[in-house]
Formats: structure tokens, C-alpha cells, sequence
């Protein structure tokens, strides 16, 4: 199978393919990050780093047989300005829709935030006239629309993440919940106390709290954390890489400030094991 994943990050694409048995011969990486692109190559060195997703008609390979990537979400993010595709970050998701339409795979996945509807159709239209052939995702099509599959993080970890993905690999469904909370993930917890999950921010200020057993959805300047025995603290780097279910120490290699960074703009690996799933009876 040959992949190739846009905007790759952490290459969170890359433990989920390995997390579910998938055979990956080539894995080609578009990224800019060079923090990122450290981590990548210290975990996977075989990865094919391609530079900016701006340059890909420049890029001389294969035809893949499956795209992934999760395009910038500043523009999209309630969290943010909501200027949507007038934010340049936002804007690459139509040169994510060219690479698609050129080559065409047989499989992808787009992964973004919550965003407002009229958001959601332009992304939705797009991919669906790309991809008009899906007879078997055909309940996911209206109007002409290729519509995402929204899966919130905390069915498979300890963290709150609701995010969409727009996909036509089969079967794709709500996965099992596997009730982890953060007593789960928590380093050295002693089992007996309660663990409140808490908006701290940088300078360590208290902001707010909740006992859902859950912690608030990761963003990448770190401001969220516990209450335990009273005291309030940050995430470790090692609960934050737990909450995105990525193997503990896999982003040691940089400083915490960008682990913290870079796990917040990442992906939660076992969702999209789940949805990889698919891929399994596949003739890739």
C-alpha cells in the first residue's frame, strides 16, 4: 500500500496504520514542521518527507493508493476567528481537493473540526463531486454531498475531542465506548483520589474545572490539566501523548513545549485505527 498523507504532523496516520496490521510500502509525508518532521523520522526513518503541500505538482511519485490528512482548522475552529476559507490556513484544504482529484486513490480520509454548516457543505459538495462513484457509502451522500462521520475522541481515550471525518472507506461506524477515563491515564495516580479535569493556562491561573472523568479537548498551547488532592497542574507530556492514545515518550525527541504543540494539533491514533479498520478486507 502506498500512502500518502498531507499535512502528516507526527505522522498519527502512520502509528494508526501499524496500530490495526495494515502493510504500508511507502509512506510519503508532506509536512513543513521541522519539529514534527524530527519526531516522524526518529519513530518511522523509512518516511518520505515532500516539503509543502503548496509544491505537490512538483513532486514526482506514484499514484497512492489512499490520501489522509487533516487540513489546518483556524479557520473553521468556534474556538478561533471563524473566517473560515478566507484564512490562508484554512484555504489549503482546496489544495488538499486538487491533490485528490489529480490522483484520484482509492480510498481517503479528511479529518477537521465542528464547523458551522454552510462550512461543512462547501467541504461536503466538494468531495462529493470527487468522489460520486461511493455506491457503498451511499448514506452518507445528500444532495450531491459527500457528508462526514462525526466521532468524539472520548469513546476511545480520556480526552473530549469531537472532530469530522469525511471518508469513503467502508463501514466506517461509531466505535465501541472503552470507558477510559483520566484515572486511566494519569502518571504515578495512587488509585484513591478524585481527579477533577481543569483549565489552568500558562501562567497557571484557574480558570475552571469539570468531574466528568474526561479532560477538555487538547489544543496546542497547553492550558489544560487536573485537580488532584486539591492542587492544580498541566498535563505531562506522557498524559497529553495518553489522551491522544499516542505510545508514551513517541515525542521525546523535541522540547516539551513543542511535544505540547504538536500533540494538541494532532490526531487521536485509535479514531482513526477505527476508521483504518475498513481498509482491513480491502484489495489495496
Amino acid at each position: 500500500m502506498n500512502v500518502l498523507s498531507l499535512f502528516d504532523g507526527i505522522s498519527c496516520g502512520q502509528i494508526a496504520l501499524g496500530r490495526v496490521g495494515l502493510k504500508v510500502d511507502n509512506y510519503l509525508a508532506s509536512e513543513i514542521d521541522k519539529y514534527a518532521i524530527q519526531v516522524t523520522q526518529a519513530n518511522y526513518p523509512d518516511t518520505v518527507q515532500l516539503g509543502s503541500i503548496t509544491e505537490w505538482r512538483n513532486w514526482n511519485i506514484e499514484n497512492p493508493d489512499i490520501i489522509i490528512g487533516g487540513s489546518p482548522c483556524q479557520g473553521f475552529s468556534f474556538a478561533g476567528k471563524q473566517l473560515n476559507f478566507e484564512d490562508e490556513r484554512s484555504k489549503l484544504f482546496f489544495v488538499f481537493a486538487d491533490i485528490l482529484k489529480h490522483y484520484k486513490p482509492k480510498y481517503f480520509l479528511l479529518e477537521n473540526v465542528i464547523m458551522k454548516a454552510e462550512y461543512n457543505d462547501v467541504i461536503s459538495g466538494i468531495l462529493g463531486e470527487i468522489y460520486p462513484e461511493c455506491v457503498h457509502q451511499t448514506e452518507l451522500f445528500r444532495t450531491g454531498r459527500l457528508e462526514p462521520i462525526e466521532i468524539n475522541s472520548a469513546l476511545v481515550s480520556a480526552q473530549n475531542r469531537r472532530r469530522l471525518y469525511w471518508t469513503n472507506i467502508p463501514g466506517v461506524t461509531q466505535p465501541k465506548d472503552k470507558g477510559i477515563l483520566l484515572k486511566d491515564i494519569i502518571e504515578n495516580y495512587d488509585g484513591k483520589s478524585e481527579i477533577i479535569s481543569a483549565t489552568i493556562g500558562n501562567s497557571k491561573k484557574f480558570y475552571g474545572e469539570n468531574n466528568s472523568g474526561k479532560s477538555y479537548c487538547l489544543i496546542k498551547n497547553h492550558c489544560f490539566g487536573i485537580k488532584l488532592n486539591d492542587e492544580y497542574r498541566l498535563f505531562s507530556p506522557i498524559e497529553c501523548e495518553r489522551l491522544q492514545t499516542v505510545p508514551d515518550n513517541y515525542t521525546n525527541h523535541v522540547s516539551n513545549s513543542q511535544r505540547y504543540k504538536m500533540l494538541g494539533n494532532g490526531w487521536t491514533v485509535d479514531v482513526i485505527a477505527h476508521i483504518f479498520k475498513g481498509l482491513l478486507d480491502e484489495n489495496l
